[in-house]
């Protein structure tokens, strides 16, 4: 390529750097109006020292030695000066977390978008606080998450949105690139003179070569095979949803050379590479004896090497991709190129052979190098997709103001307020309203719970203008986030509970009487009116001794002779709801009276001898075989249960004809003192029971 040519475009020349394990590969190349690249210039160097391992820097000095001479000789191609560079962080440096959340809805409904998006956010929370528990010291960028399952109410379910639910849960899997990894890339670019423009990760660099955006769509894995590790990524929906690593590659393959013919890594790398061609190979071992060996035979020597790691790699995609297999897989990288590799991929995902391929000059179609000599293969996709990275203007760093403190946020051109106030270590309830105090109590012994009014959310603006969690934020932004407030804490009064009726009717010789229903707290009576407090031991009456009747009419009981339900009683009597009482003044004496030795007779056989108070049942005891009576109220109707020792609700039906074969409505309503149950709902003496149809 001439100078001339090259200083037409120098203007618009984009450097990218990958910056490798073993080697650190330049490309510097411009993007024409019809999308092709041109690569002007292009040089890889390998490190002289093992300063990187596994993708992270570990010698800061000498990675950027090694960057200032592929720099170097990249401007004495161009004649000209580089200053700012694109790189990309490795993906075998990323960390995965699967997490678990809850999220009760306010009320029973439909879920909403708004609900499902606020569940994916607490799972990316949880997941960040585990990360943080576990790497006190470090910082870590989320830079992907994706959802492996939905449950509705405890259920697995596809899709939430629609349906009635009362909770909602999440498998999530959420990715994160550590900062030290960042800061190691900035410090030995930075060092060699030069200003990062882009950065971004690895597989996105890749994606963006060798998987067309049109197919991005697709539930596809991208696998790029290095030497020590083998990277993937999953797409789905137009974008990556996760990302996983295993420590096994090219380099294993290699190894397992080294101690089959007896050779150093070099030699051995030599004869992986010259399996792939169709001549003999030719080398000498540690003893200094010369060798000749077929293609077919190293292939079949690292074979099982081979299909352990294909199958390792399909395991960890099935993970990934929520335990199921994925459309295709495309397979980058130098590793990836040995024999077998994408057949026993393909048989350990279950999906056909055509469906795994190797990419490369394939899908570097639309790539001219414009230097001699230069081989179109899958060891320069990652380099060039650094370079195409940059023309995104997304999947980099970006920073931003929140609440006055400046963070370094990675933009995968879907960030909102949500991620910005992850990263700051706002308080995930901070954001959405809080529900004040609950109240709880209990009545009759069972725990009762009121929740408290629900707060306002978190007050959001983004450059002064009103904004919400959702909202989408961008380069130089400036948040500001007050934290939502609790609302009410809860409040109950006796006369606003379910069980609670404010009077009690008896029937007093014919006549309707409405008595005051009688209520303990803490052992202590109480109105209707008062404000239940916390941990209130609430014991509603539904009864009145007989004694307690007469006492609110004024009627002096010892001048009586009273009958309950048309039984002699005496005044420690129970009288239930709807109870009916008859009594007589003692001055009169009707035709039809007992003498006074019948009386005795008839008050003795009918007095009721043994009281159960928990539970408000009592027995009639005959003898001590005999079963219990038991009084209750059916639909306004007095109704006596026999030859029981506990009843249920369905036990009613054999008492009180209600007939539920036919539909009267669309719904079957059943209650005991106001409270719905069930046909297996335990029954107390003197309960009040409904039952109907309603539509």
């Amino acid at each position: 390529m001439s100078e001339s040519n090259i200083n037409i475009n120098k203007k618009n020349l984009v450097f990218g750097l990958d910056i490798g394990t073993r080697s650190i590969v330049g490309s510097v190349g411009y993007l024409e109006s019809n999308n092709k690249f041109n690569v002007v210039a292009h040089y890889s160097k390998e490190h002289e020292t093992r300063s990187m391992m596994d993708g992270q820097i570990h010698d800061i000095s000498k990675v950027s030695d090694t960057i200032s001479k592929v720099k170097k000789e990249l401007e004495i191609q161009l004649n000209m000066p580089l200053k700012d560079v694109c790189i990309a962080a490795a993906g075998r440096v990323l960390r995965t977390i699967t997490v678990h959340i809850d999220y009760e809805l306010p009320q029973e409904g439909p879920v909403t978008s708004e609900q499902i998006y606020s569940l994916d956010s607490m799972g990316v929370e949880k997941a960040y606080e585990i990360i943080r528990e576990n790497e006190h010291e470090i910082k870590f960028y989320c830079v992907g998450y994706t959802v492996i399952k939905y449950y509705l109410n405890d259920f697995a379910i596809t899709n939430l949105e629609g349906h009635k639910a009362k909770k909602i849960s999440a498998d999530v899997l959420a990715t994160f690139l550590p900062e030290d990894v960042v800061d190691g890339l900035y410090a030995a670019v930075e060092n060699a003179d030069l200003n990062i423009a882009n950065l971004t990760l690895e597989p996105i660099a890749a994606i963006n070569i060798a998987i067309p955006e049109k197919f991005r769509l697709l539930n596809i894995a991208l696998v790029d095979v290095g030497a020590g590790t083998s990277d993937i990524s999953i797409t789905k929906d137009g974008s990556i949803v996760a990302y996983g690593m295993i420590p096994r590659a090219g380099d294993e393959i290699t190894e397992s050379l080294v101690s089959k013919y007896l050779v150093d890594f070099n030699t051995a790398e030599k004869i992986k590479r010259g399996s792939l061609m169709k001549r003999q190979i030719n080398f000498k071992d540690i003893m200094g004896l010369k060798q000749k060996i077929s293609p077919d035979e190293v292939k079949k020597a690292y074979s099982s090497v081979v299909e352990s790691i294909t199958k390792e790699i399909a395991n960890k995609i099935l993970e990934l991709n929520g335990g199921k297999s994925v459309s295709a897989v495309f397979v980058v990288g130098g590793g990836g190129k040995a024999a077998g590799f994408t057949e026993n991929l393909a048989k350990y995902l279950d999906i056909p052979n055509e469906r795994v391929a190797l990419r490369g000059e394939e899908v570097l179609t639309e790539v001219n190098f414009m230097q001699e000599g230069i081989k179109k293969d899958p060891l320069l996709v990652t380099p060039i997709g650094i370079c195409m990275s940059y023309y995104d203007h997304k999947n980099n760093f970006i920073f931003i103001n929140v609440n006055n403190e400046r963070i370094k946020l990675y933009d995968n051109d879907k960030l909102t307020v949500i991620d910005a106030a992850m990263q700051i270590g706002f308080p995930n309830d901070g954001l959405f309203p809080r529900r004040g105090e609950a109240l709880e109590f209990t009545i009759n012994g069972e725990k009762r719970l009121v929740r408290g009014a629900i707060g306002e959310p978190a007050v959001i603006t983004i450059n002064g203008e009103e904004a919400n969690i959702n909202s989408k934020i961008a380069k130089n932004d400036n948040i500001v986030i007050e934290e939502s407030t609790y609302g009410k804490p809860a409040s109950q009064n006796i006369e606003g509970l379910p069980e609670y009726k404010q009077t009690m009717r008896f029937i007093v010789n014919g006549q309707a009487i409405d008595c005051p229903r009688f209520v303990e707290v803490n052992g202590e009576l109480k109105s209707g009116d008062y404000n239940i407090c916390q941990g209130d031991k609430i014991e509603i009456l539904n009864y009145y001794t007989l004694g307690q009747v007469l006492k609110f009419m004024d009627i002096d009981f010892n001048k009586k002779r009273v009958k309950v339900n048309n039984k002699i009683s005496n005044e420690d009597e129970k009288v239930y709801e709807n109870f009916s009482i008859d009594f007589e003044d003692d001055e009169y004496e009707p035709e039809y009276r007992e003498d006074e030795e019948d009386y005795e007779e008839d008050y003795k056989d009918n007095q009721i001898v043994e009281i159960l108070e928990n539970d408000f049942e009592y027995n009639k005891t005959v003898n001590e075989n005999t079963t219990a009576n038991m009084i209750i109220t059916v639909n306004g109707t007095v109704v006596v249960l026999k030859n029981k020792k506990q009843y249920i609700f369905v036990d009613i039906l054999d008492f009180y004809h209600f007939d539920t074969s036919v539909a009267g409505g669309k719904e079957l309503v059943t209650t005991i003192n106001g409270i719905k149950c069930d046909f297996t709902s335990k029954l107390k003496d003197g309960d009040v029971i409904e039952i109907y149809w309603r539509n």
